[in-house]
C-alpha cells in the first residue's frame, strides 16, 4: 500500500522566510545562549569574593534569572523551529487522500445503518489504487 501518493496537479510552492529561519536558527540558539552567560560570568567577575548575604542573595538571584532567560529562549527556539517545519510541509507537494462520502451529510439519521448501508457510500476503487 503507497501511503505517500503525491497528486499529479500538485507543485510544491516557493520557499520563503521558513527556510531562512531554520538556517539561522543554531546561531540564534548559540548567541542567545551565550549572551546571557556572558553577562553571569562578568557579573561574578565583578563581584566582592567576600559578599555579604544580602550580596549573596542578589547573586543567586542573577543565577536563577540568567537560568530562566536560557530556558526561555531555548522553548521560543524551540518554537519557531517546530513552525518552520510544520510550514516547510505544508508548502510540499499534495497526497491523494482517501475520499469517503458522509452518508448524513444533509439529514441526521434516526437509526444506526447497517453493513450494506454502509458500504453503499463507500467511494469506488478505481483501477490500480490499492485496498
Amino acid at each position: 500500500m503507497n501511503w505517500f501518493q503525491k497528486l499529479s496537479s500538485s507543485r510544491p510552492a516557493a520557499s520563503g522566510l521558513e527556510w531562512t529561519l531554520w538556517r539561522k536558527l543554531p546561531l540564534i540558539t548559540l548567541v542567545g545562549t551565550l549572551l546571557p552567560l556572558a553577562v553571569l560570568a562578568l557579573v561574578h567577575l565583578l563581584a566582592h569574593p567576600e559578599a555579604s548575604a544580602a550580596e549573596a542573595r542578589w547573586l543567586l538571584m542573577i543565577d536563577y534569572v540568567v537560568g530562566g532567560v536560557v530556558i526561555f529562549h531555548w522553548s521560543m527556539v524551540a518554537t519557531v523551529a517546530i513552525g518552520c517545519v510544520i510550514v516547510m510541509v505544508m508548502k510540499g507537494p499534495g497526497y491523494v487522500a482517501d475520499g469517503y462520502r458522509v452518508s448524513h451529510s444533509d439529514r441526521p439519521r434516526t437509526a444506526m445503518e447497517s453493513d450494506e448501508e454502509a458500504a453503499d457510500y463507500r467511494l469506488p476503487q478505481t483501477p490500480g489504487q490499492p485496498e
